[in-house]
């Protein structure tokens, strides 16, 4: 449909303000927003709605028409209902970058133009499926009473039949069909699997929906699935490709005509439109951490920093009584070229990250509050305060629990280009030790970036050990560490088959121990005493001597 047919529709309560001449756009689609920066959820053509929110100084408008117009949008709906009329601020704005502004009357709602617009454009798009679609954007843009994702899929199930899930980048379920009857629920391998594949297939460059089949117990061939990105906004897939939600739908879309995949497109519009309400609710929390850790950073004095966490303790853990420990969790997302700042996304991967990833729906990354500084993610994670001393429902979180759910996929969408880091501090309960975990989870990151891996994690319990000391070796001093070492008994291996690398670290790990080393290689003594033996005339080193287990054992470690 085009601009021009809104004004011939009288109950939708258009007035043009501006852009006469450019009536002609056509648009293809609508979005709600209030945000001040909306850029990375437009695609060109739409209708965008807004209550003027965003604004609060003149000087805002220009800045909001600027995105807009560069992201190619028809056409701009202005509410009244906020600040009782259209600032001129705006309107002078819309003129100069010629993109033509409505106004909306007070008792119009955008729900009531949304469902309009949508209904003309799916008309031309999808024949009769136009009435799904409908039902599904009224439901999500008449606020929270919409029911939210969990509605949408209820209609594709009611209306299509078809089973649908909305996964985080890590496979955490956000929303599935509450439809009685619906079938087995998604599980959490599934869920993660689904989320590894879409990663991957969208890092390869390969268009979606991608079709993804999985063995499944009483499914001979395995469960179908089709996964659709929530949104494709044309910028590089490693800004947003980590930190954005797909759409599982179990169905083969290979062989469906173009207005059901349409229809599916407009779903996962819907659905990036909740994403978009919830990401602009985490803006005060995000505000919080970052005011917390700039304080932190500068060495404010402690009581102006308890006196930011008081704020910050009801807003992350809303009727809590007392302050709450917490605990730091430091993330950091590098790409090779160095051209993409890792920070935004390290912010989004750990917001997703520090949610039990056996807890359904979006609302529990609402006491995670996440900040984030170049390359770099910083999250202020709130405990409870324990009843009893060794309570574990206060206990924290812990580095080897945090990548077991997600090391998979995010392993996949890193690919070979990208790596995650993360490091974990101890608990705190006072302002005074936030400065201490900071430096503290920062330095278990750099522990886990020594290591081997896409996706490695390491917590402050490992800062006590040698490890701590491992990342803080040069490069080159490593090579030569371990080729002085390690070389002769690999080329022996290579030439002899002899396997004295395992044998030295099954020999290592059983502290010496003859017997236990013997039992676990399943060799004889006096076959271990000739490999040990061996390793001793190669290297020159005799591993009966402390110091030369401590070479081996740190070499081993850092090859």
């Amino acid at each position: 449909m085009r601009l021009r047919a809104l004004l011939d529709t009288p109950s939708l309560g258009l007035r043009l303000l501006g852009g006469e001449d450019e009536l002609d756009r056509t648009v293809r689609g609508v979005m709600t927003t209030d945000l001040r920066d909306p850029s990375r959820y437009l695609s060109g053509g739409e209708l965008v709605l807004t209550g003027l929110a965003w604004r609060r100084a003149p000087e805002d408008s220009e800045r909001f028409v600027r995105i807009l117009a560069a992201a190619g949008v028809a056409g701009l709906a202005a509410g009244e209902a906020e600040l009782g009329s259209v600032p001129d601020d705006l309107v002078a704005a819309c003129v100069r970058h010629r993109l033509p502004l409505f106004s909306v009357v007070e008792d119009v709602s955008f729900a009531s133009i949304t469902e309009h617009v949508v209904r003309q454009v799916s008309s031309e798009r999808a024949g009769d499926l136009a009435a799904v679609v409908d039902r599904h954007r009224r439901l999500m843009t008449s606020g929270p009473t919409g029911g939210g994702p969990e509605v949408v899929l209820d209609l594709l199930g009611s209306d299509l039949d078809l089973r649908a899930w909305v996964l985080s980048p890590t496979g955490r379920q956000i929303a599935g069909s509450t439809l009685a009857g619906a079938g087995p629920e998604l599980s959490a391998g599934t869920a993660a699997r689904l989320a590894g594949e879409h990663l991957a297939a969208a890092r390869s460059g390969r268009r979606g929906p991608h079709r993804v089949t999985i063995e499944a117990a009483g499914a001979p061939g395995g469960a179908t699935f089709s996964l659709f990105p929530i949104r494709d906004d044309g910028r590089d897939l490693r800004q947003t490709l980590l930190s954005d939600w797909l759409l599982a739908v179990e169905a083969d879309a290979g062989d469906w005509p173009e207005e059901r995949l349409d229809l599916l497109h407009g779903v996962t519009q819907l659905i990036a439109v909740e994403r978009d309400r919830r990401d602009a609710a985490r803006t005060v929390r995000r505000r919080l951490a970052q005011e917390v850790l700039e304080l932190v950073q500068t060495g404010a004095p402690p009581a102006e920093i308890a006196a930011r966490l008081r704020v910050a303790a009801p807003v992350l853990l809303p009727g809590l009584g007392t302050a709450p420990h917490w605990q730091i969790v430091v993330a950091r997302v590098e790409w090779e070229d160095g051209d993409v700042p890792g920070g935004p996304v390290a912010q989004s991967l750990l917001e997703e990250m520090l949610v039990d990833p056996g807890t359904f729906g979006p609302e529990p990354s609402d006491r995670i509050a996440v900040a984030h500084t170049g390359d770099e993610a910083v999250a202020l994670v709130p405990l409870p305060v324990p009843d009893e001393p060794g309570d574990a429902s206060a206990a924290g979180l812990h580095a080897d629990e945090l990548l077991s759910v997600v090391q998979e996929p995010l392993g996949r969408g890193l690919a070979d280009d990208g790596r995650l880091t993360v490091g974990v501090s101890a608990s705190v309960h006072s302002a005074e030790g936030l400065r201490g975990a900071l430096e503290e989870a920062r330095h278990a990151r750099r522990v886990a970036a020594a290591r081997p891996g896409r996706v490695c994690a390491a917590g402050h319990e490992e800062l006590a050990s040698h490890v701590l000391l491992l990342p803080f070796v040069p490069d080159d001093v490593r090579r030569a560490f371990t080729a002085r070492l390690l070389d002769p008994l690999r080329d022996y291996d290579r030439r002899h088959r002899a396997e004295l690398i395992p044998t030295l670290e099954a020999f290592l790990d059983c502290d010496g121990s003859w017997t236990r080393c013997a039992t676990r290689l399943h060799l004889h003594v006096n076959t271990l005493r000739y490999r040990v033996g061996r390793i001793e005339q190669l290297t020159g080193r005799d591993l009966a001597r402390l110091e030369d287990k401590l070479d081996f054992f740190l070499a081993l470690r850092m090859s």
